[in-house]
């Protein structure tokens, strides 16, 4: 089987490479821009076929589905910071819908059979309030942040072309992720990346934060990718699904659990710079659409998730116990 995963050097990319090398007889390529780090794809990456291309190009991403002829395409290369979206808002919506409709676009003008597997995200569902807690499938759009936009837009174009064009696309609504290889744009790794920095005295003993009130469902990585194969899978062309752990977590919580893990003496300090114009209070994933067809279940507990962040922020600054 040939699988081409889009945005293979990030995070969640380079987690479902290592997944699918594990797997038999799948042919792993993936596509990445000439300025991304191969970093988090080094120890394995001479086992699979890389492709430099930048989605925007509509004549690149044509020529890359061409010569791979992929069997699944699992498309995760987008601008993934809420954060980050607020600063740059038209990149963010641009870049994620553009990229997708290259894809589409490909698929379609080629012919091609290939079965698709769509990453939205539950910011999509934006605000939502204590009675639509837990959130299903048939939660209305209520988007907080331009990337929360960008992933309705997603969303919405890969309905549009099943039902246009009958293509075989599965789409999946994922909720909060950390784990090992997160970049510290988000809360729980900006929080470990800091305390690896105390520890080895690169930073004063203050921990920078933003909302710590704010309760989110988080998924380790590496049960992620185990679930986008099962998406693959077992997930019906047109529909869409969930997937998140079920759990709803305060972030103090979750920083509390990393301190003492850590065992660091510091202090905590909100800072402003780290607080967005609006913020979902709660949010907890209805996964029983998911879990039904496929089985599926979060294998990792989240203080080993946790635990393994926080080593790999370690590991990355030199920190020895």
């Amino acid at each position: 089987m040939k699988v081409l995963i889009t945005g293979i050097t990030g995070m969640t990319g380079s987690h479902l490479a290592e997944y699918l090398l594990s797997r038999r007889n799948v042919e792993v390529h993936g596509t990445f821009r000439w300025r991304n780090s191969r970093e988090y794809i080094a120890g394995f990456e001479k086992k699979l076929i890389l492709h430099e291309c930048d989605l925007r190009d509509a004549h690149g991403v044509d020529s890359v589905i061409k010569e791979v002829g992929p069997d699944q395409i699992y498309h995760l290369a987008a601008e993934s910071s809420v954060a980050n979206s607020w600063k740059n808002p038209d990149q963010t919506i641009t870049n994620n819908i553009t990229c997708q409709l290259n894809v589409f676009e490909a698929v379609r003008q080629l012919g091609l059979n290939t079965r698709i597997l769509v990453t939205g995200s539950s910011e999509a569902y934006g605000l939502v309030g204590e009675t639509d807690l837990p959130v299903g499938e048939d939660t209305g759009f209520k988007p907080l942040s331009p990337y929360g936009v960008s992933k309705v837009s997603q969303d919405v174009l890969a309905y549009q072309y099943f039902k246009s064009y009958g293509m075989d696309i599965v789409r999946v609504r994922v909720f909060n992720l950390t784990g090992p290889r997160q970049n510290d744009t988000f809360s729980l790794s900006s929080f470990a990346r800091q305390i690896a920095e105390i520890q080895i005295q690169k930073r004063e003993a203050v921990l920078q934060v933003g909302n710590l009130e704010a309760c989110r469902d988080f998924t380790d990585f590496r049960d992620i990718v185990r679930a986008y194969w099962l998406a693959l899978d077992h997930g019906l062309p047109g529909e869409v699904y969930n997937i998140g752990s079920g759990k709803s977590r305060k972030l103090e919580d979750a920083l509390g659990i990393l301190l003492d893990i850590s065992q660091t003496d510091l202090i905590i300090k909100q800072n402003p710079d780290r607080m967005r114009p609006s913020d979902i209070p709660r949010m907890v994933c209805d996964n029983s659409k998911f879990c039904s067809i496929t089985g599926w279940r979060p294998e990792i507990n989240f203080k080993e998730t946790l635990k393994d962040l926080l080593g790999y922020w370690q590991a990355s600054m030199g920190y020895k116990k």
